[in-house]
């Protein structure tokens, strides 16, 4: 563990983080065990160190002598699994002095913001999710704390710095005077060519990263009029890819236009982000390749807000959140329609953390079902980030990440804000 992790840990935990029992049980009034097919009534699930052992019809009683068992009354609620946003950005929250703040600020403060957030992201109901763009090592010392048990919060899946060209959206000296900062290189992602591609992605799997974010694209909030259309060759986009799989790691693709968007999935993402200007050759070329979007609508919603507060963002900036910012959510839509694959996404950090489930609400004003926005941020999201085999299931051998909810989310979508009960690798984080 980082010494940074150690420091958190010992300074950000008041007391211990909680210990599950040797076996806890829970009575599940309704359960959405696998989100796609029809709920369960009456439903015990017997949980043994994090893990679920059994998912057994009716309410079942502990044996005698069994040990340390606890039972926990869910008969009112509606339990699923934890919900999983793969578009998150746990080391900060977007505010108006963004420039002073990223002079001033260091590593040490944003990884002690990213516990905080992490927290309030857990509590809400979410139990992962991937973390695509953060300088420094502190969102790795927060990964690693929170896997080992010393700070509450998601599992998360960390990339790193993102892999952007010189100038790119990625850049983050756009903006400030050349002499504040060092010419960024390929250990801040910042690559031109196939070789310094290659390189950057190979350093942040040095790092730890779980996951390589590129920005295929332009972006709303990088301080540069450069627009939002691709800003990364072909070569360049292909190297990035060929070397993330070659090690084991997928890609996660920024792109809003959609040349960028074509020319990152004929690369081989595994996911576009965002997605805004897709078209109809867009759509079937994510069918041919499998890719999904992520849609991040809560992230477009923010920008188209705020852009129409004077003085909030530099003019570059605002000019893009209001060329962007109204197109997302029809973007999805038309995905949706046209069979494309989705994954659910945010990008909190732009707007606030803790409200990852309004994103929902989103969705479901684009057209998608209740039970299909469930399934994106649940199966298709743990098929995205290569975990189903351990989440968005609730089945025998599979972690217990498990929430309930006050009400069901198939009659009012907006139940997914009402989390009341939160276990995460079988320890109660919230329980109300």
């Amino acid at each position: 563990m980082s010494i940074l992790a150690t420091v958190l840990a010992a300074c950000l935990c008041a007391e211990p983080a909680p210990a599950a029992p040797d076996t806890t049980i829970l009575h599940c009034g309704t359960l959405l065990d696998v989100p796609g097919r029809p709920p369960r009534r009456n439903v015990s699930l017997v949980i043994r160190h994090g893990v679920i052992d059994q998912v057994t019809d009716g309410f079942v009683r502990p044996r005698e002598n069994s040990g340390d068992t606890a039972i926990i009354d869910l008969s009112d609620r509606f339990v699923m699994p934890g919900f999983i946003d793969c578009h998150v950005h746990l080391t900060g929250e977007y505010r108006e002095n963004r420039a002073l703040i990223n002079v001033v600020e260091t590593d040490a403060d944003a990884a002690v913001h990213a516990t905080v957030f992490a927290r309030r992201t857990l509590e809400a109901g979410f139990t992962t999710v991937r973390d695509v763009g953060a300088d420094g090592d502190a969102i790795f010392a927060v990964r690693d704390a929170i896997r080992e048990g010393l700070l509450p919060g998601p599992r998360i899946l960390a990339a790193g710095e993102a892999i952007s060209a010189t100038g790119g959206h990625g850049d983050g000296t756009n903006g400030y005077r050349d002499d504040l900062f060092d010419l960024p290189g390929v250990e801040h992602g910042i690559a031109d060519g196939m070789d310094a591609c290659r390189q950057a992605v190979r350093y942040q799997v040095k790092r730890g990263a779980d996951v390589i974010k590129t920005t295929a694209t332009g972006g709303v909030l990088s301080n540069t009029a450069a627009g939002v259309e691709v800003q990364l060759f072909e070569d360049e986009l292909t190297a990035i890819v060929e070397t993330a799989h070659m090690l084991n790691r997928k890609v996660a693709a920024h792109a809003h236009g959609a040349t960028g968007i074509k020319a990152a999935l004929r690369a081989g993402v595994d996911s576009i982000e965002h997605g805004t200007f897709l078209d109809d050759e867009c759509i079937a070329l994510f069918r041919q390749t499998g890719a999904y979007l992520v849609p991040t609508i809560h992230a477009g919603k923010f920008v188209e807000h705020k852009a129409e507060i004077d003085g909030f963002f530099p003019p570059p900036v605002r000019e893009k959140a209001r060329l962007v910012g109204p197109q997302i959510q029809d973007a999805l839509r038309r995905a949706h329609d046209g069979g494309v694959l989705i994954a659910f996404g945010t990008d909190c950090g732009v707007g606030a953390h803790g409200t990852n489930a309004q994103e929902f609400t989103y969705m479901h004003e684009a057209g998608i079902s209740e039970m299909d926005c469930l399934v994106a941020a649940t199966v298709s999201a743990a098929d995205l980030c290569g975990l189903s085999a351990e989440v968005g299931t609730i089945e025998p051998g599979k972690r217990a990440d498990i929430i309930a909810l006050g009400s069901s989310p198939l009659d009012d979508i907006g139940a997914t804000r009402d989390v009341r009960f939160v276990m995460s690798r079988g320890v109660v984080h919230k329980s109300e």
